[in-house]
């Protein structure tokens, strides 16, 4: 029997249920790292692969079948009545075909027969039921994110919200069901079509007044409730139950003017529900009148067609009976789109906040408005069908602009007081209030007379959701806010923030887009010198994230910029800074973009970097020094100084860790930790290379790609030999990097050339073949034949014995190599190599030997590789113990047991049982003689 602990039980079986790591941490509210140990564990302990095999294993460990999650739908506050037939035909639909519209005029109880259905067949999805309301949707691009939001997800860098959902449901088997689609059917439709091209096991039930009108579309039309059956009809059924649920049951006798009643009103579920909530106060006589009266019934024309007439008659009816005083604040509190407090209508009403409780309270008695009552205190919301009629009544008022202007005020305040609070105190408050913010902005927009309160809240906006890690919205509200501003440096100012936001991204062509559309505005404000810098920021950000663009412009245009840029940049300390690291970038190529610059630029590339860093300095601008030692750091690396460089990256970081958190100081930060890691391993500093790693991985703006995250975090700990963290660490990455639709980004390359070596040591063929699997679809690049590739590649062959095998995969020379492809992989390749030149008993052996101690002197790791391999060499038995203990110290706990089983004796015993204690096969130790 496999010893499983309680909790990591717990996990197995929400792995069973194809959740993520993320959605299973939520759930069991313990961090994406505790999951992935536990996840681990698991697939060590069963002996499985991968994750998927583990899911598989679910049934026979648990013992309870396929596993089910649970549906994510609203738990219904009324019995749901009758429509047996509308519920099997509905079903059969959904079996049957992968997109079905339940449509039908408002009221009719579409919503309620959708959940009644999904809650029927949510034991047929694996992957469970989910349920999204787009009534608070105003804005037709948000359709993606309220989907996002429903399931739990965030939006992948590098991606769209639609991508980042539809990788996320890749490989699910689920149903979503969409409420309430009609004002947004267009960009519905636009999100199935790509939705249902990527997810080939996802089925979607839509609700909406109007179909789709797509080919792919079953249209299923909801019926109004039966009038007439051979039992109780389903309109008289409900009607009954709803006023035996406010305290007055109905008499047999009194069916049939019930059922009078119910046909009057067209078997229209809403209008029953609202017909019997007045019966305690009007009876069944009171009732009847007051349908007859005209008032009360839609006479049609232009406001309305046919199919609205009896949901409006009784909206019509309802509403007459209401006190003038409550009609207007049904209509004045029709503006939210969201749940909202007596405090809050107040002043969107513009009424007392005692008289406007009193009032909503009235209006929740008598079915308009519903209720929720919790210990912070009592919200209210306006059902979408009611809201759109307030909305009218609105109209028909002539109140509709000041309300929407009161609704903008009073969301623009509350964005205000959410700005100036620290954001672990506004986030739980922002989501609740953050569809009345966007609602309010999409009226606004279009209103020159709202235009600087709209600016005002997109900025807000654009804030608080790029905290919010919602940073595909975060750009759309910059680009909104600099289409609102009034003067055109408030508009190169978004325009800038914009292009940070995707930075963060991984939208190179939208920053070289909008830092361009800045320098445009920045001249229209006769800002000479910011148009300067944000020419020459576009034209160095084609070079230094050049892995970042899916079409990088041509060098031509790149260096045309810098021209314009140092034209326009005048004596400002700014601009003369941004055109100087322009000019090392793109005229030298600082940040290696390509192949790094030839040898005899190397200088010059140097000089012009450290000339940038000076001007940058100056400035006292932390963002643009940062920029400056990025082309720095670059410059060292070509050059061959790797101590330097790493030095210059650590002191990148600590420039900018102080920083607050705003788009462009997390952009520059992420950056700048991924090159400390990288520079640090190229160092030999394990430790300082896992610390950078590990903070790139906590970050929560990666929490969604866990690839990106991971990725030099795994590389650490391979080159390390943790074996369990690369475990834990490979899971995330890999169930991250499949959600985003597998994507071929070199950059992925060293991870996962790491773990495949790591499963090779593991002697897991199965496991290596998936990673080698993954490798191969990341590309096959210079860096993979010769530096991180040719490392990982010698390490297992060293571990196998198969030293030829080794020095034939670092054949070339690495003078001939390193400038263009080895980049930070120098130290480790020329000491790999002299190692196996040792073992194979290589002629040269001595001559790498010397070569490579010059190279890597002052790399811990690498100087106890090469004096491990010369005391091989020289049967130097106390110096084998002594690079022993420099591995030990430099945290290599793989190499440290290699070396101790290559010194023989009791000390082979220690290294081969560590060796085992990591989940490692035995090591081949034969040492030439």
């Amino acid at each position: 029997m496999v010893d499983v602990s309680p909790r990591e039980a717990e996990v197995l079986a929400l792995v069973g249920d194809h959740l993520s790591n993320a959605e299973i941490g939520a759930r069991l509210f313990i961090s994406v790292r505790t999951v992935e140990t536990h996840v681990s564990a698991l697939l060590r302990k069963l002996d499985v692969p991968d994750r998927r095999a583990l899911a598989r294993r679910v049934p026979e460990l648990t013992g309870r079948g396929a596993a089910h999650p649970a549906p994510v739908l609203p738990a219904p506050l009324t019995a749901f009545v009758g429509r047996v037939r509308e519920r099997a035909e509905l079903t059969e639909l959904i079996r049957a075909h992968r997109q079905v519209s339940a449509v039908g005029p408002g009221g009719v109880g579409k919503t309620r027969l959708a959940l009644a259905v999904a809650a029927h067949v949510a034991g047929e999805y694996s992957d469970g039921v989910w349920f999204v309301d787009l009534v608070p949707v105003a804005d037709p691009a948000m359709v993606a994110a309220a989907v996002a939001v429903a399931l739990g997800l965030g939006e992948q860098p590098g991606r769209d919200m639609t991508g980042s959902v539809t990788a996320a449901l890749a490989d699910h088997h689920a149903l979503l069901v969409l409420d309430n689609c009609e004002h947004v059917l267009d960009a519905v439709t636009l999100f199935l079509e790509r939705l249902l091209a990527a997810c080939p096991d996802v089925t979607v039930l839509v609700t909406s007044r109007a179909r789709l009108m797509v080919p792919f579309e079953r249209v299923y039309p909801v019926p109004p409730l039966s009038l007439a059956a051979d039992g109780e009809p389903d309109a008289v059924a409900l009607f009954l139950q709803r006023a035996a649920a406010v305290g007055w049951p109905l008499d047999p006798p009194l069916r049939d003017q019930v059922a009078a009643i119910c046909e009057r009103l067209d078997g229209m579920a809403l209008s029953i529900e609202l017909a019997a909530a007045r019966y305690p106060t009007l009876g069944l006589d009171g009732i009847t009148a007051a349908l007859s009266h005209p008032l009360r019934m839609l006479t049609g024309g232009a406001r309305a067609d046919d199919r609205h007439r009896s949901v409006r008659a009784t909206l019509d009816w309802s509403h007459a009976l209401l006190e003038p005083a409550d009609q207007a604040l049904l209509r004045r509190v029709s503006v939210f789109v969201a749940p909202f407090t007596a405090s809050a209508a107040a002043p969107v009403a513009g009424v007392a906040e005692d008289v406007v409780a009193d009032g909503l309270a009235r209006l929740a008695e008598q079915s308009l408005l519903t209720v929720h009552a919790f210990p912070g205190g009592t919200e209210y919301r306006v059902p979408e069908t009611i809201r759109q009629y307030g909305t009218e009544r609105l109209t028909e008022a002539g109140e509709l602009a000041d309300s929407r202007a009161r609704h903008l005020r009073w969301c623009l305040a509350r964005a205000t007081d959410l700005a100036a609070v620290a954001q672990a105190d506004w986030r739980a408050r922002f989501d609740p209030v953050a569809d009345d913010l966007r609602a309010a902005l999409s009226w606004a927009t279009d209103r020159p007379e709202q235009r600087t309160d709209a600016h005002r809240l997109a900025r807000h906006l654009a804030e608080m959701t790029f905290v919010r890690t919602l940073i595909g919205e975060s750009q759309l509200r910059y680009e909104q806010a600099a289409a609102l501003a009034d003067e055109p440096a408030d508009e190169a100012s978004m325009l800038r923030h914009a292009a940070a936001v995707a930075g963060c991204r991984m939208r190179g062509d939208d920053m070289y887009r909008l830092h361009r559309a800045a320098a445009e505005a920045a001249r229209r404000a006769h800002d000479d010198a910011g148009a300067a810098t944000d020419l020459a920021t576009a034209a160095t950000s084609s070079y230094r994230f050049w892995s970042k663009f899916a079409h990088l412009p041509a060098p031509q245009k790149a260096i045309a910029l810098v021209d314009q840029a140092r034209k326009l940049a005048g004596d400002d300390p700014a601009a003369r800074a941004a055109v100087a690291l322009a000019e090392a970038g793109v005229l030298t190529d600082a940040f290696g973009a390509a192949q790094g610059p030839p040898d005899n630029d190397v200088p010059e590339t140097i000089a012009r970097a450290e000339r940038a860093v000076a001007l940058a300095h100056r400035t006292r601008d932390p963002l643009a020094e940062s920029a400056a030692l990025d082309a720095l750091t670059g410059a060292q690396c070509w050059a061959g100084e790797t101590f330097a460089s790493a030095a210059t990256a650590r002191r990148r970081v600590a420039l900018l860790s102080p920083l607050p958190a705003t788009p462009a100081s997390t952009h520059e930060l992420l950056d700048a930790l991924g090159n400390a890691a990288e520079a640090s391993l190229g160092a030999g500093d394990l430790p300082a290379a896992r610390r950078r790693a590990q903070q790139i991985a906590d970050h929560p703006l990666l929490a969604e790609v866990g690839h990106r995250a991971t990725s030099w975090l795994l590389v650490a700990d391979a080159l390390a030999g943790d074996v369990d963290q690369v475990l834990a660490g490979s899971v995330r990455f890999l169930d991250a990097w499949q959600r985003a639709g597998r994507p071929a980004r070199s950059v992925l390359g060293p991870a996962a050339a790491g773990v495949a070596m790591i499963h090779g040591l593991r002697g897991d063929r199965e496991a290596r073949r998936v990673w080698t699997g993954v490798l191969e679809q990341l590309g096959t690049s210079p860096e993979q034949i010769y530096g991180y590739g040719a490392v990982f590649d010698s390490m297992l062959l060293l571990h196998r014995g198969q030293a030829a095998e080794a020095l034939a995969r670092m054949a070339p020379e690495p003078g001939t190599v390193w400038k263009s492809v080895t980049w930070v992989w120098l130290h480790w390749y020329v000491a790999l190599r002299a190692e196996a030149a040792v073992l194979a008993g290589s002629p040269g052996a001595r001559e790498h030997l010397v070569e490579a101690r010059t190279v890597v002197a002052g790399n811990p790791v690498a100087e106890a590789m090469v004096r491990r391999a010369g005391a091989l060499l020289d049967g130097d038995h106390q110096a084998l113990l002594d690079a022993a203990g420099a591995f030990d110290a430099a945290g290599c706990r793989y190499q440290w047991a290699r070396t101790l089983v290559l010194a023989g004796g009791v000390h082979a015993a220690r290294g081969a049982a560590t060796l085992d204690h990591l989940g490692l096969t035995p090591m081949n130790s034969r040492v030439p003689g």
